[in-house]
């Protein structure tokens, strides 16, 4: 009779662990590591060790890194980190609820000093194409929120201001990711404002 090398407690203990795995908390902590390293810089081990499961038990769980790195994207937006519906109220001044929320942006992008920048704007720059597609959704899902605020009471400039906003807040992210300091990315959203304020004005 054949007898497996493993012990009967370790395979118990495997499977133990299998069950009792959180897969919610797997998320979250892929998600910080996402935010933190970007999509590319996280590879299958790196999970793995965070997570501390096998590779077999995170394709399980969650399909692909890819998959993974969507789970955690949701997680990253349900957090409302930027209430974008308070700062982007209909009733708001156009021009000073755009400024707000450049730099209530930037201000979120630089209050960690490791999970900096933002996380959909980073994964826009991920050399896998499903990470960028996943990435690229949710941008769009932002500029179209920006500019539907915008034509409400500047029509004729929506297009224009969507896309500078969009634009800027991806510079300021990817400012603060390679690490700028946040004074200076805070200053830069400032001058974003200075611009905002010149566009509708113009």
């Amino acid at each position: 009779m054949f007898t497996s090398n493993i012990s009967y407690q370790e395979r118990i203990e495997k499977q133990t662990s299998r069950r009792t795995f959180d897969r919610s908390k797997g998320i979250a902590v892929a998600k910080s590591l996402f935010h933190e390293c970007g999509f590319d810089a996280v590879g299958i081990a790196k999970l793995t060790q965070a997570l501390n499961i096998n590779p077999p038990s995170l394709y399980a769980a969650y399909g692909s890194k890819a998959n993974l790195f969507e789970f955690a994207i949701e997680a990253y937006i349900a957090e409302n980190n930027l209430p974008v519906n308070e700062i982007l109220a209909p009733e708001r001044d156009t021009s000073d609820a755009l400024k707000e929320l450049v730099h209530q942006a930037a201000c979120l992008y630089v209050r960690s000093e490791t999970e900096r920048g933002c996380m959909v704007a980073e994964g826009m720059r991920a050399a896998d194409q499903k990470a960028r597609m996943i990435s690229n959704y949710y941008c769009k899902l932002s500029r179209e929120f920006i500019k539907n605020f915008i034509v409400q009471k500047e029509p004729d400039k929506a297009e224009e201001l969507a896309d500078y906003i969009v634009v800027s807040l991806q510079g300021l992210s990817a400012a603060a990711f390679a690490g700028l300091p946040a004074s200076r990315v805070l200053s830069v959203a400032n001058l974003t404002g200075i611009g905002i304020s010149s566009l509708i004005s113009s």
